[in-house]
């Protein structure tokens, strides 16, 4: 019998996809050399230049007729104008959060993302939890609610990532267009929005790129690479990996940003922490146990013998 994991996934699925976990992962590197620069500036290029990228990817792939359709069409515009706001609230807050040294909370919220998920398929789509994926939101809750005690607040920066990633993730599947066209169109949404507030940050007098070094206007160009790369990688990775693959496997970002806060940053991972992660890396493991289960009981299902007459 095939592997549990491996049934249905392919050397160059993980290939593509491997590359955008590790280009995700050690994204703080990125965004912590431009710590410097506000944050909404940091955005606004983001948005900027990823558009040709992500247009020239849709030119190379002659896939431009999507996205004319696509504006077009009142009802697939107005879903995408609410995708592209949630992503780029997602993306402001993960900048913020690596810029004003919190990389261990953009690594909480990325963890819970996934079981925040199965609580919206159960909330909003009725989906049925069994005790594994009830545990596991249970834990992510007390996890949130240790952390809360301590401070003496919520965790406001990891909840957005998971309230936005997630809600992106949600209203991204009523989106009726490739993930290439849907990426470049929600860029072309933002990319007005953009450019007013680099030249009201111009008339204001408050533009960093104004005196921005060489290396500055290199990261800042970047971002639109960073951004758009992993996002077509990762699309093209999906088509050659089982969706559980994908679920377990997604789990190497938010430990890969962990890390790096830890051992490279060298952020406190004390009190509350200490007791809070542990909870979320039970939750995964409750998470990644239910996904291995349905993938068993489906693999078992295929393997079945037809019976039927001749």
């Amino acid at each position: 019998m095939r592997g549990l994991l491996m049934s249905d996934d392919t050397p160059r699925g993980f290939a593509f996809a491997g590359a955008a976990f590790i280009i995700w992962g050690g994204l703080p590197f990125y965004f912590k050399a431009l710590e410097h620069v506000p944050t909404v500036e940091v955005i606004a290029h983001r948005v900027i230049w990823a558009v040709p990228v992500a247009l020239a990817l849709l030119i190379w792939l002659g896939r431009t007729a999507d996205l004319r359709a696509a504006f077009r069409n009142p009802r697939m515009l107005g879903m995408a104008c609410v995708t592209a706001a949630l992503i780029s609230v997602n993306w402001g807050t993960y900048v913020w959060l690596i810029q004003s040294g919190q990389a261990m909370e953009a690594a909480l919220g990325y963890y819970i993302n996934p079981i925040f998920s199965v609580f919206l398929g159960a909330t909003l789509l009725g989906e049925r939890l069994s005790l594994r994926q009830w545990g596991a939101v249970g834990l992510a809750a007390l996890a949130v609610v240790v952390l809360s005690v301590e401070a003496g607040s919520l965790p406001l920066g990891a909840l957005m990532i998971v309230f936005s990633w997630g809600s992106y993730a949600f209203f991204k599947r009523a989106l009726p267009i490739g993930p290439n066209q849907g990426f470049a169109l929600e860029a072309l949404i933002l990319m007005p929005v953009a450019l007013a507030y680099l030249a009201w940050a111009q008339t204001q007098g408050v533009l960093y790129a104004t005196q921005a070094s060489a290396l500055d206007w290199a990261l800042l160009l970047g971002c639109g690479v960073i951004t758009a790369v992993p996002l077509i990688l990762y699309a093209n990775g999906a088509k050659g990996l089982s969706l559980s693959t994908i679920a377990i496997s997604s789990y190497s970002i938010p430990t890969m940003i962990f890390l790096i806060s830890v051992f490279i940053f060298r952020e406190p991972f004390e009190g509350g922490r200490m007791v809070a992660f542990p909870m979320i890396w039970a939750a995964m493991a409750l998470y990644i146990w239910e996904v291995l289960r349905k993938r068993r009981a489906a693999l078992a299902a295929k393997n079945l013998p037809q019976h039927g007459t001749g």
